[in-house]
């Protein structure tokens, strides 16, 4: 019998189970420190009810809170109600809420508690035998960085961390991952030595959004893109993450961290990543981190900090209709602090894909709108056939993620204007998730909470990516600390007149999303 014939398009080895099959987590539980917070109220919480109401978590599946509180279990039921009500993304069920409501355990203490942790490991032991949850366990530390050292100790102390060979136990962590290079490395350190490296899973949200993960598609998945994508034809990238609000009431975190430790080292610097990286050889976890790495460890910082660096802070100004304050009149804002509330920069990519091609990073509170945005603008067109006046009106052109608010695809480029005239001007194409598909997108961190279940991890960063990035940061964060130089900018407004100034400096302008 002659051998089966494979068709060109087909691969033999590939992934047979069926798509259209949701992948459910197996008997298990989620013990969430910080429960009482803000992310755990709005995000968390609601994100847990939504994974049950999608059918995507075992029947057995557990939610233990741990906080300085004096509750019972109903009580702590009734904060997850609350939440759920309020911000939950999928219609509230009666019959899914009473089945997953009988998995709500709650833990009063501190975290210096020894008690308190044994109570949380016989808690943890009761559901195994109670709920079948098998010694699987995934510990989400929701809580301020200064912490993960004490808990970590006492989750070992307790025994929460020895897993079998049948079961796992995993550690979720919430940025920021450290605030240097050197404190970075510490906390890797502090977490490594209780849970390995491959039960570590570092949140960053951003990395769950459908529209982050449509880019790998868009650039591994049509040929139209791919072949283009390099500095033959790219002649800038601009990586934008842009605010409408103030910091309300996080002045006690925000101030003395700032804008780029808290969004350029995680979030846009790994937009950039997956932006630049090559096509991995898969998408498991080791093959796209190996790409993403090689970027990280290319990128070159400016030679003149001055010129290709920018930090600013929001002034007084007219938001949405509203008079609203400056940063230095915010409650728990020093009146002299430098902290910054907008940073931009250029960074180069030392490959033969990317030389010469920059790439213009900016971030900041009260600007224009809330956009966050990957725009990808191409070298001009020689236009030969064309007269200065026919192409006076094109710009150049471009494609852009947007990764929020509207999550979607915009492709700019060149048309003729109706008429006898030949006049060409920019047009764009659009494809937006929500008029494309009628499922809705999930929220960022039920991906991310479903994929800590499943022992998934492609969407989370190992310490190496994590260090790579304050590599990259602690030269320009070293370089204002000895300046001390931070430009007042009118909320509303897009920033600093040197953010434009340092594009000008190149012959570009930063685009208005």
């Amino acid at each position: 019998m002659s051998p089966a014939r494979v068709t060109p398009h087909e691969n033999p080895l590939r992934d047979t189970r069926d798509k259209r099959l949701p992948r459910i987590a197996g008997p298990c539980s989620l013990v969430l420190f910080g429960v009482t917070g803000d992310l755990a109220r709005k995000k968390l919480l609601p994100a847990i009810y939504d994974l049950a109401n999608r059918g995507l978590l075992p029947p057995g599946f557990s939610l233990v809170g741990f906080a300085r509180r004096d509750w019972e279990d109903q009580d702590f039921g009734k904060v997850v109600y609350e939440a759920v009500k309020e911000h939950a993304r999928t219609p509230f069920r009666d019959e899914v809420w009473r089945s997953l409501s009988e998995g709500f355990r709650f833990v009063p203490g501190v975290f210096d508690d020894d008690a308190a942790f044994d109570l949380l490991a016989e808690t943890v032991r009761e559901l195994d035998e109670q709920r079948g949850t098998g010694g699987n366990h995934a510990f989400y530390l929701s809580i301020p960085p200064g912490s993960f050292s004490t808990v970590c100790e006492q989750l070992k102390r307790s025994g929460l961390t020895a897993g079998t060979e049948e079961s796992w136990r995993r550690v979720v962590i919430e940025k920021p991952f450290g605030h240097d290079l050197s404190s970075a490395q510490e906390l890797n350190e502090i977490v490594e030595a209780v849970f390995p490296p491959d039960s570590i899973f570092r949140i960053d949200h951003y990395l769950g959004k459908e529209t982050v993960q449509n880019l790998l598609a868009l650039r591994f998945a049509n040929q139209m893109f791919e072949p283009v994508w390099n500095s033959h034809y790219v002649d800038h990238v601009q990586i934008t993450m842009a605010e409408d609000i103030g910091i309300g009431g996080r002045a006690g975190y925000y101030d003395g961290i700032g804008a780029a430790r808290d969004v350029i080292q995680n979030h846009l610097l790994q937009l950039l990543a997956l932006t630049a990286m090559e096509e991995p050889t898969s998408f498991d976890a080791d093959s796209l981190r190996a790409e993403k790495e090689k970027v990280l460890a290319a990128v070159r910082v400016p030679e003149d900090l001055a010129a290709d660096t920018v930090r600013g802070q929001y002034a007084a100004g007219w938001q949405g209709g509203e008079k609203v304050t400056g940063y230095l009149q915010e409650d728990g804002v020093a009146a002299d602090s430098t902290t910054e509330t907008y940073a931009a920069m250029r960074l180069d990519v030392a490959t033969r894909r990317w030389a010469g091609v920059p790439f213009y990073l900016r971030t900041g509170k009260r600007l224009g709108r809330r956009v966050t945005e990957i725009a990808v603008v191409f070298k001009r067109a020689p236009h030969l056939p064309f007269t200065d006046t026919e192409t006076e009106e094109l710009g150049q052109n471009a494609v852009v993620i947007r990764v929020q608010p509207d999550e979607g695809v915009t492709m700019r480029f060149g048309a003729k204007v109706p008429g006898n005239e030949m006049e060409v001007r920019d047009v764009t194409m659009d494809f937006g998730y929500g008029r494309a598909f009628t499922e809705s997108s999930p929220e960022a961190y039920e991906r991310l909470i479903l994929d800590v279940l499943l022992g998934d991890p492609p969407l989370f960063p190992r310490h190496r990516e994590v260090e790579l990035s304050w590599r990259i940061l602690d030269p320009i964060e070293e370089y204002w600390d000895r300046t001390g130089d931070v430009e007042q900018y009118p909320a509303g407004t897009w920033g600093p007149s040197a953010a434009d100034a340092m594009m000008e400096r190149d012959g570009r302008t930063w685009r208005l999303p």
